[in-house]
């Protein structure tokens, strides 16, 4: 996947002779808190919100606020990955598009971001998680799969989270299905570290909120 691919074309770019106040109106509707500035096909910037709030009169045109625009962009040729990135480290929640000439193709929205994210991680599926901790020993990928599918089960999606300054590596799971006490159990016994599990069925009170679980555990 690349940056054109996930263009947001619902939402149109603003235009230096774009008010103040229609701007605000412009984000309030898309429920975004940056926009991109266009003239004709040339990029300008990304004005933000909090910039807005510091002019007085609201009827005054973008061109005439004297505001400094954001050049951040990615290529529409770029990884999906750059994207993400950008908007981990800009917090904007809109990353403009453009092509080889610079020329402007549209914005990636966080809105688009987060379900494509979702649709990746089979987020929108059920099943179970679990969460292992990779040992300095050979523990690969492919034995994981291997046990998953010794248990009549599949992986979905994985992803690996290191830690700085530390040799210790954990892999997310998620399987196609919801009862994993039978893995957990295979993991165990290979001597995999288990150190949490989501969505469980034979765990399950029905009291507990499992995607709050996993969201801590994410931000931890």
């Amino acid at each position: 996947m690349i940056a054109r691919e996930l263009i947001s074309e619902a939402i149109p770019p603003l235009v230096p002779s774009d008010s103040v106040q229609k701007v605000l109106e412009r984000m309030a509707e898309f429920r975004l808190s940056h926009l991109p500035v266009v003239e004709e096909s040339q990029f300008l910037g990304v004005i933000s919100d909090e910039d807005l709030f510091e002019v007085r009169d609201y009827s005054l045109l973008l061109s005439e606020t004297g505001l400094s625009l954001n050049r951040i962009f990615v290529d529409h040729r770029q990884h999906i990955y750059e994207v993400i990135r950008l908007f981990y480290e800009s917090r904007m929640s809109v990353v403009p598009v453009l092509d080889e000439n610079r020329n402007y193709l549209g914005v990636v929205s966080v809105n688009t971001m987060m379900e494509y994210m979702a649709s990746i991680t089979s987020m929108k599926e059920p099943g179970g998680i679990i969460v292992l901790e990779m040992t300095n020993r050979n523990n690969s990928l492919s034995h994981i799969a291997q046990i998953v599918e010794s248990n009549n089960a599949r992986i979905l999606s994985s992803y690996i989270t290191s830690f700085v300054d530390s040799t210790r590596t954990d892999i997310t799971i998620k399987l196609n299905r919801s009862d994993i006490s039978g893995i957990v159990s295979a993991f165990l016994r290979y001597e995999y570290n288990v150190i949490a599990t989501f969505n469980d069925i034979q765990n399950d009170s029905g009291t507990a909120d499992r995607y709050d679980q996993l969201m801590n555990y994410l931000s931890f």
